[in-house]
């Protein structure tokens, strides 16, 4: 993994301590092979984001892709690359899969991952989690080929009607996605 160590340490002075986590899943092997090919350049980490609208910070931002199916949505995510950072990463990819500028306001969860797959090797990953608040845009996804949609949801929606369609996939990383939306909920529905 291209993650570098002072990186990490830096924002958790920036932006707190997160909380740490331990999962492991069994995935379909489609769905390791899609996590193979992300991993290039030594790729093994995600990193989410939980954008808070500027006017209704109770609001978040959901993307869709092409291939999910209706109704599907979850919270943006993506890679830092080798040469940048993982604020930096957090913030292009903001951009690029909502149209959005954000700045990062709290490390909230770091989950290291151990996904297996029917007798392959195992993958380790790392996903970071922060709180963002949107800081200018306009919610328009700018990679068109990646996010087909992005828009607006309440934790009540993330929770609940967009939550049950990710699990009714049967898609064992929407199950993975999921799970970390739902720590990320505990935390901050215990602070409204």
């Amino acid at each position: 993994m291209y993650t570098r160590k002072e990186d990490v340490e830096s924002l958790e002075q920036r932006f707190g301590r997160p909380d740490p986590a331990e999962m492991e899943y069994e995935i379909k092997p489609w769905e390791y092979d899609v996590v193979k090919r992300s991993m290039r350049r030594g790729r093994a980490h995600d990193v989410t984001f939980f954008v808070r609208n500027q006017e209704d910070p109770s609001l978040i931002a959901v993307i869709r892709k092409p291939f999910f199916p209706a109704g599907a949505f979850r919270v943006p995510s993506g890679a830092a690359h080798p040469d940048e950072g993982l604020e930096s990463g957090a913030v292009r990819e903001a951009m690029e899969e909502t149209g959005l500028q954000v700045e990062l306001t709290r490390y909230l969860v770091r989950i290291s991952t151990k996904f297996t797959c029917s007798g392959r090797e195992p993958i380790d990953w790392t996903t970071h989690i922060f709180e963002a608040r949107e800081t200018g845009g306009r919610l328009a996804p700018r990679d068109t080929f990646e996010i087909e949609e992005a828009r607006w949801a309440g934790l009540d929606e993330i929770q609940g009607p967009i939550r049950e369609v990710l699990v009714q996939t049967g898609w064992d990383l929407f199950r993975y996605r999921v799970a970390l939306t739902d720590m990320v909920a505990e935390i901050l529905g215990t602070e409204e």
